[in-house]
C-alpha cells in the first residue's frame, strides 16, 4: 500500500510540474511578440515558407493555447520556428521552468535502421537494439510526428539532430505519440533475433545523456554499442578538435577535423602547417580530410585549410585529395567544404551535409517577454555558390553509408572507400559524363551508362532526374526547342512514373508551338498527380493553352 501511495504522489507531482505557470493570455502575448519580431526584423527568413503560411500557423496556435498545457505551447512555438527550416533558427527546450526532461538513451539512424547507440547501464539490455516502435507507434510514424517540431534544414539535419526529439517526454505527448504526459516510455526493440519491449524513465530535470558529436561515448555509468577494444580513426582523440595520423600501407595522411574553432593546445594555422610540412617531407600519395563530425565554428578559420590545399601541387590533383562528409557537417564547416569544392580537386565521400548550400546562420537570441524562453533567429546570409547552384546540401561524389554492424565492429566503410578509390572506373561528375556522351552522339551508350549509374548505390545522392531536368530547362530557355524536347524525352524514358518529367516535356512542346502534343502530355502529367503541385501546374498550363496565351 505504501508503494502505491508513493507512486501516486510521484505521478501527481509530475503532473503538477507540467501544469500552466503562465496564463493563456501571457502565452498568447509571447506568441504575438514573436510574430511581430519576425515580421519587423527577420522578414528575410521567409524563403521556404511564406508570410501568409506563418501567420496562419500563428493564428491557429493562438486559438488553441487556452486548451494547452505549457509544454504543448512550447512545442507549438517550436513548430512555428521550424517552418523557416534553417538549423540555426530554433527555440530552446532548456529554459526553466519549461525545460524538457530527457530519457536516458541516444538514437542513431544507420543504413539499416534506427538503433539505441548508447544508454545508461541500467538499460544495458536495450543497448544496440533496433527500435521498432515508440509507445506502440511504428518508428517511421513516430519520426513523421516529430518532424514538424525540428528546424530541419534538410533530411540530414533531421538524422543528425532531430531524431533524438524522441527523447523528450513533452514532445512525445505534444505530437500525439503518447496519449498523456508521462515520465516513462516503452520502446519496442529487436535484438539478437528477438522482439521485446523496454521501459525507460525520464531523467531528473536538468540532466541529459552525455552526447558528444551525436554519440554517447562509453564512460562511467554510460554505455555505447560499439566494441571498445578498438577505436576507429574518426573517433580517435576526440579530446582534440583535430589530429592527423599516417597510414603507411596506403601512403595516406588522414586528418580528422571535428571543429572550426582553434584547439586550446594548437591553433588551426599551426596545425595545418604541420600537416603540409609532413606531406612535403614524406611519401604521401593521398590526403583524407574527415569532417563528418564537424558541426562548425568560425568560418574565418577556414583560410589556412583551403589555401594550403590549393598550394599543395602534390595533393591538389584528381584522385589525391578526399573529403569525408557526414550528417553533422554543418555551419562553418559547410562553408569549408563548399570552398574546397569551388577551389580544389576534392573528391567528396560519405553522406550529404546537414546544411543548405546557401543558408542563413549566425543567430540572434530573442527572449519571449513572459516565459523568457530564448528563440534563436538567424540573420546572416552565407552564399558560397551562385543562386542557380543552390541545393538542399552538398552531396558526396561517392555515397557511402554505415550499417549498425559496421559501426559496432569499428569498421569504417567511408574511409575504406576513399583509400581504395578507383579513378579509372568511377565517374565523379555524372552530369558532365552524360553531356559528353550526348554531344558525341553516343545515344545508346548514354542510356546504358545512365541506367548503370542510377542503379549504383555510390551515386545515391546524385539526383539524376533533377540534374537532367535542369539541363533541359537551360536549353529550353535558349529557345533550342528540338534539343530541349530530346533531353526531356530522355528523362521520361528514365523516369516514366514521374509526373514532373512529362510536365517538363509538355512545356517544351508547348513553347515549340506544338499545342496538340503539349495538351496530351499535360493531361498525362495531370492524371499522374491530380492533387499535387505538378497536377496543379499542368491544369494551369492547359487553361493557358485553351485561352491562347503563352
Amino acid at each position: 500500500m505504501k508503494l502505491l501511495t508513493f507512486l501516486f504522489i510521484l505521478a501527481f507531482s509530475y503532473q503538477v510540474q507540467s501544469q500552466a505557470t503562465l496564463t493563456a493570455q501571457q502565452w498568447q502575448e509571447d506568441l504575438s511578440f514573436l510574430q511581430e519580431t519576425v515580421h519587423k526584423d527577420y522578414a528575410f527568413l521567409f524563403k521556404k515558407t511564406t508570410k501568409e503560411e506563418f501567420d496562419r500557423a500563428v493564428a491557429s496556435l493562438h486559438k488553441a493555447i487556452p486548451e494547452m498545457q505549457d509544454h504543448e505551447v512550447v512545442v507549438g512555438l517550436a513548430k512555428i520556428i521550424a517552418m523557416f527550416k534553417y538549423g540555426h533558427t530554433d527555440i530552446s527546450f532548456r529554459q526553466e521552468p519549461y525545460d524538457f526532461r530527457n530519457f536516458p538513451f541516444n538514437l542513431y539512424q544507420f543504413q539499416d535502421g534506427m538503433y539505441i547507440q548508447g544508454t545508461h547501464k541500467e538499460h544495458a539490455g536495450a543497448l544496440g537494439a533496433k527500435v521498432v516502435a515508440v509507445a506502440g507507434m511504428p518508428i517511421d510514424k513516430a519520426l513523421e510526428a516529430i518532424y514538424p517540431v525540428v528546424p530541419a534544414e534538410n533530411e540530414q539535419y533531421f538524422k543528425a539532430f532531430g531524431i533524438n526529439y524522441l527523447r523528450f517526454p513533452e514532445v512525445l505527448h505534444a505530437t500525439g505519440i503518447t496519449p498523456e504526459l508521462s515520465e516513462t516510455v516503452t520502446l519496442t526493440l529487436e535484438k539478437n533475433g528477438k522482439t521485446f519491449t523496454h521501459e525507460f524513465r525520464a531523467m531528473p530535470k536538468g540532466e541529459r545523456p552525455p552526447v558528444n558529436y551525436s554519440l554517447i561515448q562509453q564512460d562511467g555509468d554510460w554505455l555505447e554499442a560499439r566494441d571498445q577494444s578498438v577505436t576507429p580513426h574518426y573517433l580517435g582523440q576526440l579530446d582534440k578538435h583535430y589530429y592527423y595520423t599516417y597510414l603507411p600501407e596506403e601512403k595516406t595522411l588522414y586528418v580528422r577535423q571535428s571543429s572550426v574553432f582553434h584547439d586550446p593546445e594548437e591553433d588551426i594555422p599551426s596545425f595545418y602547417q604541420r600537416v603540409f610540412d609532413f606531406i612535403d617531407q614524406n611519401e604521401v600519395d593521398k590526403l583524407v580530410l574527415d569532417v563528418r563530425l564537424n558541426g562548425g565554428g568560425n568560418n574565418f578559420n577556414n583560410k589556412e585549410v583551403v589555401t594550403g590545399i590549393i598550394r599543395s601541387e602534390k595533393i591538389n590533383q584528381p584522385g589525391k585529395f578526399f573529403v569525408i562528409l557526414g550528417r553533422r557537417t554543418f555551419s562553418a564547416c559547410q562553408n569549408l567544404v563548399l570552398e574546397l569544392d569551388n577551389y580544389t580537386n576534392a573528391i567528396f565521400v560519405g553522406e550529404p551535409t546537414s546544411e543548405n548550400v546557401n543558408f542563413y546562420g549566425d543567430n540572434n537570441k530573442v527572449t519571449l517577454p513572459n516565459s523568457e524562453i530564448p528563440v534563436f533567429l538567424s540573420w546572416a546570409w552565407w552564399q558560397d555558390k551562385p543562386q542557380w547552384q543552390n541545393a538542399p546540401w552538398l552531396a558526396p561524389h561517392i555515397a557511402v553509408e554505415m550499417s549498425f554492424e559496421e559501426y559496432r565492429t569499428n569498421q569504417d566503410p567511408v574511409l575504406e572507400t576513399a583509400l581504395n578509390f578507383d579513378s579509372e572506373n568511377f565517374i565523379t561528375d555524372p552530369m558532365q559524363y552524360m553531356t559528353d556522351l550526348y554531344k558525341s552522339g553516343q545515344q545508346e551508350k548514354l542510356m546504358t551508362e545512365t541506367k548503370r549509374m542510377m542503379a549504383d548505390p555510390a551515386y545515391k545522392f546524385f539526383d539524376f532526374e533533377a540534374e537532367l531536368n535542369n539541363t533541359g530547362y537551360m536549353v529550353l530557355n535558349r529557345a533550342d526547342y528540338g534539343e530541349a524536347i530530346a533531353i526531356f524525352g530522355f528523362v521520361t524514358q528514365l523516369f516514366p512514373e514521374s509526373a514532373n518529367a512529362w510536365d517538363s516535356l509538355a512545356e517544351a512542346y508547348w513553347k515549340s508551338g506544338d499545342n496538340e502534343q503539349a495538351i496530351a502530355l499535360y493531361n498525362k502529367a495531370l492524371s499522374m498527380d491530380p492533387e499535387g503541385p505538378t497536377g496543379k501546374n499542368a491544369r494551369e498550363k492547359l487553361a493557358e493553352i485553351r485561352q491562347g496565351t503563352h
